[in-house]
């Protein structure tokens, strides 16, 4: 896939596409794919949780997808046009490239591992009511309106910028943007081909509803185990990044 990818960005010579094939490349790259996998993971979390509610499930699951690529293309999209606008002044970026870098990686290792924590003990603690999932509401809204998480997670992924993932934006996307006359477009062109794989799944996963309700209605216990996995997966990728600072 990636070989694939690469042929296509060795032959590109419009922009437009050009960004496009960085931000799948960036996509199917170790580190951001493990954070791509963990979102999958938290958008099927949530439509696990109302499996016999298929049209609220549904809503529950494309608003998932919907909110983590604006989160991706929000945190994306801002740096970037702070990036090309610093490079087009004729300031130079290496301090704050390297800034970000750092301090995003560093970060997102230690939040995964407490949002997987909230997610398997959150319950027992006596804290005012917060939840990264949305709550079910009768009528439909908290399909968007609670799942804020997805959003957050969007940006967080989105920041924590490894070797490989630092060096096909900062490297090459910027660049190329700030030397580009419509430059500003491509890190959201960029940020929406990052999130496209966690897109499709939420898509697939929305219209699928029907028969996974089947089945999932008549095993109540798989979400509880469900819902523990996916933590476990959350903590699992945060100690991944950890010990790769360390």
């Amino acid at each position: 896939m990636m070989d694939f990818i690469n042929q296509l960005l060795d032959n590109s010579q419009i922009p437009v596409i050009t960004a496009f094939l960085l931000g799948l490349l960036t996509a199917v790259s170790p580190c951001p794919l493990a954070t791509n996998v963990t979102a999958v993971a938290y958008i099927a979390r949530n439509c696990m949780e109302e499996s016999e509610d298929r049209g609220n499930a549904q809503r529950r699951v494309l608003w998932s997808g919907i909110l983590y690529t604006l989160g991706r293309t929000l945190a994306y999209t801002l740096l970037g046009a702070l990036l090309i606008y610093i490079i087009r002044q004729g300031a130079d970026t290496f301090g704050l490239q390297q800034f970000i870098s750092e301090w995003g990686e560093l970060i997102l290792g230690p939040a995964l591992i407490i949002i997987g924590l909230f997610m398997l003990f959150g319950d027992k603690l006596h804290l005012p009511k917060f939840s990264l999932t949305p709550s079910p509401s009768p009528n439909g809204e908290g399909s968007y309106k609670g799942n804020m998480g997805a959003l957050l997670l969007g940006i967080l992924f989105a920041m924590a910028f490894c070797p490989s993932s630092g060096l096909l934006y900062f490297g090459m996307l910027i660049p190329m943007s700030a030397e580009a006359t419509a430059g500003y477009l491509l890190p959201l062109v960029f940020a929406i081909a990052t999130a496209l794989p966690v897109l499709v799944v939420a898509w697939v996963l929305a219209y699928s509803m029907q028969s996974m309700g089947k089945v999932m209605g008549k095993i109540a216990a798989f979400q509880r185990w469900f819902n523990r996995l996916v933590a476990v997966l959350f903590i699992g990728v945060g100690i991944y990044y950890s010990i790769t600072m360390l």
